[in-house]
């Protein structure tokens, strides 16, 4: 097949999101560090990449207002650049205050990225969910390779230059999107963002019946990634007793097989459907939540991370579910502002985990996650029986 410019965009995104993604997870393996320098506990520091985390869903939906107005290639550089500068904020920080700002800014920048770069993509490829699957490895490849390559660095330098990892990778990305990436054509320069902020047109897309059941569907997925990228580790260790090597082992299987065979979900969505590819991955993160939990060993413990893995590649029939029920004018709005609404809502997934398995045990807790992926799994169902075209 011959390289098209298409499939230059295409990795390209797949870089600046690792570099976004990178950025925030690079903060958690630095935690004890930093709550020691500033002589604060874990809690406190927990709310500053509360604020971080919440700030990037809040991004979602002014990226695409930006994305009209400007086209897309500023917004995409704008968040590689911005996730860098950020960063050297957090760096730089003399206390714990100015930390926590750098911390919220890092998120509102690099949340600028998704919502903008997926919409890009859209309008390239026809086989989108296959591009959005390529595209959405590069948030599981850094999950993989920033703990590593962080903690490394913050036990022989220390937390700063740990951190500061993320400005080298962000530098290199963005010059090459810069050399890379050709002018975007803003679909609507002269809107006004009084009519873009509208509660009209915002309401009416927010309550069409596909567009609901869709959002239901990505806030289910989205809470059970949250508590499930917060907590695996921990379950592998508490609940089985794994050492701390062994838990990061399989939580990095884990990574990789959502970052490699997402694309394949993806694939199957654009030939099979979406509704089919999401009910797979469903399907599968159930029997990978069952074999971890009722799993008398190594083997079937790792066959369910495998699995679950698989299941949260959800994202690459997800989100060309929603695509596709967008008109071509809406998607640069449209995915933004459903981006900000579901995973605004999902946020609290890492704190019902943890509090259900404080209260009443691992098996409750990720009980509690294999229902709602039924329960996706029976909105699917229902949907096609009934013939609601939703």
């Amino acid at each position: 097949m011959r390289w098209q410019y298409r499939d230059t965009v295409l990795v390209v995104c797949t870089f600046a999101l690792f570099v976004t993604v990178f950025g925030r997870v690079a903060l958690s393996p630095v935690v004890p560090d930093v709550a020691a320098e500033f002589g604060l506990s874990n809690a406190v520091i927990g709310l500053a990449l509360t604020g971080m985390w919440f700030a990037y869903a809040l991004t979602q939906f002014p990226s695409g207002i930006l994305a009209e107005w400007y086209g897309e290639r500023p917004v995409v550089l704008a968040s590689v650049s911005g996730t860098g500068l950020a960063t050297f904020v957090i760096v730089g920080a003399p206390g714990f205050v100015v930390f926590a700002l750098g911390a919220i800014l890092l998120g509102g920048l690099a949340g600028l990225h998704y919502s903008v770069a997926t919409t890009l993509l859209t309008r390239l490829y026809g086989d989108i969910g296959t591009a959005i699957g390529i595209h959405n490895s590069g948030a599981p490849l850094a999950g993989l390779v920033t703990p590593v390559v962080v903690s490394w660095t913050a036990v022989r330098y220390g937390w700063r230059p740990a951190v500061a990892l993320t400005v080298v990778a962000a530098l290199v990305i963005f010059a090459l999107a810069v050399r890379s990436l050709r002018p975007t054509e803003p679909r609507s320069p002269d809107r006004p963002l009084s009519e873009l902020l509208e509660t009209g047109p915002i309401l009416n897309l927010l309550s069409r019946p596909p567009i609901v059941f869709t959002g239901v569907i990505a806030i289910v997925a989205e809470f059970t990634w949250q508590g499930v990228a917060s907590f695996l580790p921990a379950f592998f260790a508490q609940y089985h007793g794994y050492s701390t090597t062994l838990a990061g082992t399989l939580f990095g299987a884990y990574f990789v097989t959502q970052g490699v065979l997402q694309v394949g979900v993806g694939m199957v969505a654009d030939r099979f459907g979406r509704d089919l590819a999401i009910g797979i991955c469903m399907t599968t993160g159930i029997i990978g939540f069952l074999l971890l939990v009722a799993g008398p060993g190594l083997v079937p413990i790792v066959a369910g991370a495998l699995l679950l893995g698989v299941g949260m590649g959800w994202g690459a029939a997800v989100f060309p579910r929603f695509m596709d029920r967008l008109a071509d004018a809406e998607r640069s709005f449209g995915f933004g502002l459903f981006r900000t609404a579901y995973m605004t809502v999902a946020a609290s997934g890492s704190v019902v985990v943890g509090l259900l398995a404080d209260l009443f045990g691992w098996p409750a807790s990720f009980g509690f996650l294999t229902a709602l992926l039924g329960l996706v799994c029976g909105l699917l169902l229902i949907n096609h029986v009934l013939g609601l075209g939703y």
